[in-house]
């Protein structure tokens, strides 16, 4: 098994979704070159916060999803890859998907360690402040185009509005670091 690290992480991205997914791909190229831009803010869990950000929504490529829960089908892809402990947790718990995990009666999360750290944040933040295009937004823009696009009876919908307040308390916890650095 060859050790995985955050120099493939974009190539390995492109493979798996730009072919069957191109807007997804798009998305991941915005959230991917966002966390680029912010990592030095967090220093030596910068190359972390990269690869899990270019990562985060592998899980949605047709041939990894096993489940049909990208969070989950993406991190353990990427343990079998070889990936550190720590870029899977990123990628299974992002944006809150426990709580969507917990909606869609979704088990198998509790494989990955969840960690409430600054980490965390920006990579909720990253994912969170990028369009479907990988156009920057807002927080609020992002997640009222969510709702947008799954309609309001979609538990996707109801995810968001359930998890709009720690999704949008990361992104400000982001922003703060950053301006603070």
């Amino acid at each position: 098994m060859v050790v995985a690290d955050i120099f493939n992480g974009p190539a390995l991205a492109k493979a798996k979704l730009a072919g069957p997914l191109p807007r997804r791909w798009l998305h991941v190229q915005g959230v991917g070159t966002q966390a680029q831009q912010i990592a030095e803010v967090f220093g030596d869990d910068a190359e972390d916060l990269i690869a899990a950000c270019w990562l985060h929504d592998i899980g949605y490529a047709p041939a990894l999803a096993h489940t049909g829960f990208h969070p989950l089908d993406g991190a353990r892809f990427l343990r079998a890859e070889g990936w550190s402990e720590r870029v899977c947790g990123l990628v299974a718990h992002h944006s809150f998907a426990d709580l969507e995990a917990d909606l869609r009666g979704v088990e198998g999360l509790d494989e990955f360690d969840d960690e409430d750290s600054a980490v965390r944040d920006a990579v909720w933040y990253c994912d969170m402040t990028t369009g479907p295009s990988g156009e920057r937004v807002d927080v609020d823009q992002r997640l009222e185009e969510i709702v947008s696009r799954y309609g309001p009876a979609d538990v996707v919908s109801q995810f968001v509005s359930r998890a709009r307040g720690e999704l949008v308390a990361a992104v400000e916890r982001t922003e703060r670091k950053i301006r603070a650095a």
